[in-house]
């Protein structure tokens, strides 16, 4: 009998709040994880390593090497958009290296994290470029606020000494209205309130809704959490 999720895609804009909630998973007993959350032992697939890895090679190339960069401009901006589309096809391909391992699905939640604008072809684009293994194995949690707390959120996390870092990395104020003010999630889901009808597939999802702020208070995210989780398992086991 199914007794964990296999994959859930976690959404949202930049600084929503996924962060958060990873951490408070990887601080959660697997047992109680698992019971509470239908999580088992998990690993994420986030693709903000994978682009910083782009900005720190531009620099390297720029102001050691002096060469050109290859990945962005001088402001910081991909130089072809299909780069946002590359990033998810990685996320697919390093889903598929997990699978290699025996038994790796039936132990393992995988945790696919990103976020997507309009600007850069949002989660309509996005979606086409993920696998269709994943698009049947996978459900989603969306991490709803607007925009203006994005942008309060962004500015109280960033660590200009620590920008490489998963819970402290920010945007400037300009790059960040530029690329995620307009995002396409409410076309992106459709109408029907449980299931996003994509490539034949039916996804579960549910959202978490982030205003007012519980990712944080560990206190609040819990229940939260316990809501949303179990919402999505029901959806689930209905498909």
């Amino acid at each position: 009998m199914e007794k964990h999720f296999e994959i859930i895609i976690l959404m949202g804009r930049p600084a929503a709040g996924k962060s958060e909630v990873i951490d408070y998973l990887k601080k959660t007993p697997v047992e109680e994880r698992l019971q509470r959350f239908h999580i088992n032992h998990f690993e994420e697939i986030d693709d903000f390593p994978m682009l910083w890895t782009w900005f720190e090679e531009d620099a390297i190339l720029e102001k050691i090497l002096k060469k050109p960069r290859i990945h962005t401009d001088k402001e910081g901006y991909f130089l072809y958009q299909y780069q946002w589309d590359l990033l998810i096809e990685r996320i697919s391909l390093e889903y598929q290296k997990k699978l290699r391992d025996t038994g790796y699905a039936e132990n393992t939640t995988t945790i696919l994290e990103f976020s997507r604008g309009s600007e850069h072809g949002g989660y309509t684009s996005a979606f086409r470029h993920l696998s269709g293994d994943i698009l049947k194995k996978a459900c989603i949690m969306y991490i709803d606020v607007p925009y203006e707390e994005s942008l309060r959120k962004n500015r109280r996390r960033y660590n200009p000494q620590r920008p490489d870092s998963i819970l402290e990395h920010g945007l400037p104020d300009h790059k960040l209205e530029h690329m995620y003010k307009e995002i396409d999630w409410e076309t992106f889901r459709g109408k029907d309130a449980e299931f996003i009808h994509l490539q034949g597939h039916k996804i579960p999802y549910a959202v978490l809704h982030n205003m007012p702020e519980v990712t944080n208070d560990f206190a609040k995210l819990g229940p939260a959490l316990d809501k949303c989780f179990s919402e999505l398992w029901a959806i689930q086991k209905k498909k």
